[in-house]
């Protein structure tokens, strides 16, 4: 009788697994979804997506104009909701990948799917810590400063030095600015190794190797493709890099000598008129040719025309309108000019931050 006990009992744990619907594990349950169900999912992720883009950037708008720990803190903690739930979103979506999905909607998926420029470890703990570091790391750079002489009150912060990087011709004074800035990269070198390992996480966890191949994944075409594309296409453009780049190696030879001049073929970074040789347009004067037109100065251009800060959004404005894209929202009742300029000129009392394209570009 004990035995018939025991096995009634397992009997009847069995029996209300099955038609208990409380109790049916998610995998038995599920049934095959609808396209309306994937249209109805992506719709509200859309929105919900939207409310929580929208605070990130103003609490990263907030950061960049007004670097503090506190405000470091509250970008952290708007990434972490923002990555939290589109990661949980890009899991949920999974369960429409066996759907025919109409083009549109199919794409609308796929780039749920990439949307996450960095990947966070679905541990609360460890996504917070990459919100954390990521958001230091933005401020620390924001911050760098170079003070010549180790004077404090010389110090000048990025904005000052990519000013003076484009108009000094004086190699040593390039070289002083280029690697006086640059020490503010090695104490977020530990910080930096951290945050690719968790991003890395990350990333395994949504299905790719790492990062990068999630990066890569977003030109629609596999990593590989992709990867074999980039090669194609520098094979193309080597030659003509080539002759550019020795051409104007010659020509700074010619205009610092010495200074210009390595062993091994590469031109000095410091020499290039920007902080990160991202581009030439700042040497133009020294590397023309003679039949080239004169260079000149937009910036004066701007001046000279009384262009303020919102008649250079407007510029910017007209030609992605003239790309098919609809105009800025009117929000000229929103914010007072008068707000607008006192906010410009107390930004020069913060310490503003800069975008670190390095770290996010694919």
């Amino acid at each position: 009788m004990k035995r018939s006990g025991a096995l009634a009992l397992i009997l009847l744990v069995v029996v209300a697994h099955i038609v208990v619907p409380g109790l049916v594990p998610r995998a038995v349950s599920a049934t095959r979804p609808t396209l309306a169900e994937a249209q109805a999912f992506m719709d509200r992720a859309e929105a919900e997506l939207m409310k929580l883009g929208v605070m990130d950037q103003r609490a990263g708008w907030v950061h960049e104009t007004f670097i503090t720990d506190d405000t470091e803190m509250l970008a952290a903690a708007a990434d972490d909701r923002l990555i939290a739930r589109t990661t949980e979103l890009v899991k949920e979506a999974r369960r429409f990948d066996s759907l025919t999905l109409p083009a549109i909607l199919k794409r609308k998926f796929l780039l749920l799917k990439f949307s996450l420029t960095v990947p966070a470890p679905a541990d609360a703990k460890l996504r917070e810590e990459l919100t954390q570091v990521a958001s230091s790391l933005g401020g620390s750079y924001g911050k760098g400063k170079y003070c010549p002489d180790e004077d404090p009150s010389k110090c000048l912060g990025i904005d000052d030095l990519e000013v003076r990087m484009s108009k000094s011709r004086d190699p040593q004074e390039l070289s002083r600015l280029w690697a006086g800035w640059h020490k503010v990269g090695p104490p977020m070198r530990d910080r930096y190794a951290r945050f690719v390992d968790l991003s890395n996480q990350g990333a395994r966890e949504l299905g790719f190797r790492d990062t990068g191949v999630l990066w890569r994944s977003t030109y629609d075409m596999t990593p590989q493709e992709f990867s074999s594309e980039v090669e194609r296409l520098w094979v193309q453009v080597e030659p003509l890099y080539k002759e550019i780049h020795a051409y104007v190696r010659t020509k700074l030879a010619a205009k610092y000598g010495g200074a210009a001049n390595r062993k091994d073929g590469m031109i000095p970074a410091h020499l290039l008129g920007n902080m990160w040789a991202q581009q030439w347009g700042d040497i133009y004067d020294i590397v023309a040719p003679p039949a080239a037109p004169p260079a000149y100065d937009l910036g004066e251009i701007l001046a000279s025309r009384h262009a303020d800060a919102k008649t250079v959004v407007g510029f910017g404005e007209n030609f992605f309108k003239s790309l098919g894209f609809e105009p800025l929202p009117d929000r000229s009742g929103s914010v007072p000019c008068s707000h607008v300029r006192r906010t410009m000129k107390r930004s020069a009392t913060r310490v503003p931050g800069i975008s670190i394209s390095i770290w996010m570009s694919g």
